[in-house]
């Protein structure tokens, strides 16, 4: 059944159709969660660099058991592969890129709502940090969560809002992998 949405603009049963072109509605909220993903995740960056000017102020504890600090990571996840060499960065992004398109594709195919709503927020924290490792040459990381036992501290890596909506969205990823749309028997 269509429905009109305006001029050149008819939905029909989760495919929205817009002249030659049309888009899988969960794509929409895929492409949504990228965004927001994204720009929550450089909202914070530069609200902390330029307006709260965390590298003159330093570590700030927001309570017993998280900080806020700034981190510069020019490796990859967990700090892994650290280097400052421009050459690396480039194949870090070069990577990163590849990786972007893939997950795009997949999302564009995805045929549930919450995989195309995980690869989304993938996809949304994975640009926020290239856009980081362009712009400053490192991946800006700022929350560190730790716990004090017996005089002693364990910290949690520093992290970001891309890194958080990564790895929500692999873990929506696994849950949708479970609980999600049955595959396809074999014939």
């Amino acid at each position: 059944m269509a429905r009109s949405m305006g001029p050149g603009v008819r939905r029909d049963d989760g495919v929205l159709s817009c002249g030659d072109h049309a888009m899988n509605s969960y794509l929409r909220h895929g492409v949504i969660a990228a965004v927001t993903a994204l720009v929550l995740d450089q909202a914070s960056k530069l609200w902390l660099l330029f307006v709260f000017d965390i590298a003159r102020r330093g570590a700030v504890k927001v309570t017993p058991f998280f900080d806020l600090v700034l981190a510069w990571n020019v490796g990859i996840s967990f700090g892994w592969f650290q280097s400052d060499s421009p050459f690396v960065q480039i194949i870090l992004m070069a990577i990163k890129a590849v990786a972007v398109v893939v997950l795009a594709i997949w999302m564009a195919r995805s045929q549930t709502r919450l995989a195309t709503i995980a690869l989304g927020l993938i996809i949304g924290g994975a640009i926020g940090n290239a856009i980081d490792r362009f712009a400053y040459g490192a991946v800006v990381d700022f929350a560190l969560f730790y716990l004090q036992i017996g005089g002693k501290t364990f910290n949690w890596y520093v992290f970001n809002l891309a890194d958080v909506a990564i790895v929500a969205g692999v873990a929506a990823l696994l849950y949708d992998s479970f609980l999600g749309v049955p595959a396809a028997k074999a014939p």
